[in-house]
C-alpha cells in the first residue's frame, strides 16, 4: 500500500482535507483511527467512520510483530512480518529513535552486509514504511527516524519520497530528524532539494579510495568518493544539515592511516560528520571488527586533525542483529559459499 492509495481512499469515503489529517495523525501516533480532541460522530462522515475498523486492520497488518531482540545498550531490533509473509528489520534507538527498512533486500551488494546476500526481492510501499514507524510508536516513543535498516533509498525513491514527507507533515517528525542514507546516487541529489520536507542526509563512504570502494560496494553507482563528498556538500549548504557520512571500519582493510589521511583530504572545511562504525560481526562473512580501542584512537586522530567525528556502536551487536541477520535466521538461510575474490586484509576460504 502506498500513502497516495490510503488518501484516495479516505476521500472516497468522504473524507475532506481535515478529516484525512486527523485519521493520518491518529495512525501515525499508534492512537485508534477515530481518536481526536473532538468526538469521531460529530466531525468524521459516516461513511469514514463505518469503514475505520476495517481500515485499521488493514493497517495493523502492513508491519506486524514477528519478534522483538532487546539489546545491552537500550536498542532493540525488530522483525517485521509484512501482508505477503516477507519480513524485514526495523530498529528501536536509543534516545528516541527508529532505523526503518525501505526494502526486502538490497540490489547493491555490499560484501560486508547480510541484506544483499540474496539481492533485491521486493519494494516496500511508502505505507510499509511509516508503518514500521506506528509499530515502533507502540512500544516506545518516537522522534527520529532513519531510513538505514534493509535496502538502499534510492532505488525506491518514490515511496522513500512520500514516507518521508508523511511523517514529516502528519507525524510530528522534525524534519531534521528524517535522515535518508545511502550509497549515493544522482538521483537523490536531485530529487531531495525539491521536496516540501527535506531529510537529513547519510552517505555511505566507506572508503576514500575508488577501486576499493567499486569492490566492497559492487553495484552502487560509479561514483568517486570526491565526486559523493562534492554532491553531499552541495546538498548540506543548501538544507543547513551537516551530511553524516557513514564509515564501516573493516579490520585490515580500511581503518589504515591511509585512509584516516584520505578522510581529512575529503572532509576539511565540510559541513559534515564522520561516523565510524566498527564491523557488526557476521559469522557467514570473512570480515573482522577491530577493537574498540584502535577504533577510538582512530576517532581521536581525526577529531585532532579538524573533522568532527563519532565513534558509533552499531545497535543490538550483542544480539547478533546486525541488517539481515535476524532475517536470515528466522527464514533458516543456509550459507552461501564465501567470496574466492579476496579484498585487502583477507584470506580465501
Amino acid at each position: 500500500m502506498r500513502i497516495e492509495e490510503l488518501l484516495q481512499r479516505l476521500q472516497a469515503l468522504g473524507a475532506k482535507p481535515t478529516h484525512q489529517a486527523r485519521v493520518m495523525r491518529a495512525w501515525l501516533q499508534g492512537q485508534p483511527l477515530d481518536s481526536g480532541p473532538r468526538a469521531a460522530e460529530n466531525v468524521l462522515p459516516l461513511a469514514l467512520r463505518q469503514a475505520l475498523p476495517e481500515l485499521s486492520a488493514e493497517l495493523s497488518a502492513l508491519a506486524a510483530l514477528g519478534s522483538e531482540h532487546p539489546a545491552e545498550d537500550g536498542s532493540a531490533r525488530l522483525l517485521v512480518r509484512l501482508t505477503d509473509g516477507q519480513m524485514v528489520e526495523s530498529v528501536l534507538l536509543p534516545r528516541d529513535g527508529v532505523c526503518i527498512s525501505s526494502q526486502v533486500g538490497c540490489a547493491v551488494g555490499c560484501v560486508f552486509c547480510m541484506t544483499g546476500r540474496d539481492g533485491l526481492l521486493r519494494q516496500l510501499g511508502s505505507a510499509e514504511m511509516v508503518a514500521q514507524v506506528v509499530l515502533a510508536r507502540t512500544r516506545r516513543k518516537v522522534r527520529k527516524v532513519v531510513f538505514m535498516g534493509m535496502g538502499e533509498p534510492s532505488h525506491n525513491l518514490d515511496n522513500v519520497i512520500e514516507a518521508i514527507e508523511t511523517l514529516g507533515t502528519y507525524g510530528d517528525i522534525g524534519h531534521k530528524n528524517l535522515v535518508l542514507s545511502t550509497v549515493g546516487d544522482l538521483r537523490v541529489f536531485e530529487r531531495l532539494p525539491q521536496m516540501q520536507v527535506k531529510p537529513a542526509l547519510a552517505l555511505s563512504l566507506h572508503t576514500t579510495k575508488t577501486e576499493l570502494r567499486a569492490r566492497l560496494l559492487p553495484k552502487a553507482p560509479p561514483m568517486t568518493p570526491e565526486a559523493l563528498v562534492e554532491f553531499g556538500e552541495h546538498y548540506a549548504r543548501a538544507t543547513g544539515y551537516p551530511i553524516q557520512y557513514q564509515w564501516t571500519l573493516l579490520k585490515g582493510i580500511n581503518d589504515g592511516m591511509d585512509e584516516m589521511e584520505g578522510i581529512v583530504r575529503l572532509l576539511s572545511g565540510k559541513f559534515a560528520m564522520m561516523n565510524l562504525i566498527p564491523y557488526n560481526t557476521v559469522e557467514e562473512l570473512d570480515f573482522q571488527r577491530p577493537d574498540w580501542e584502535q577504533a577510538s584512537e582512530l576517532g581521536r586522530w581525526l577529531h585532532r586533525r579538524g573533522i568532527l567525528t563519532k565513534l558509533r556502536h552499531s545497535a543490538g551487536q550483542d544480539v547478533d542483529g546486525g541488517c539481515g541477520q535476524l532475517r536470515a535466521r528466522s527464514i533458516r538461510l543456509h550459507p552461501r559459499k564465501r567470496r574466492s575474490d579476496t579484498l585487502p586484509g583477507e584470506t580465501s576460504a
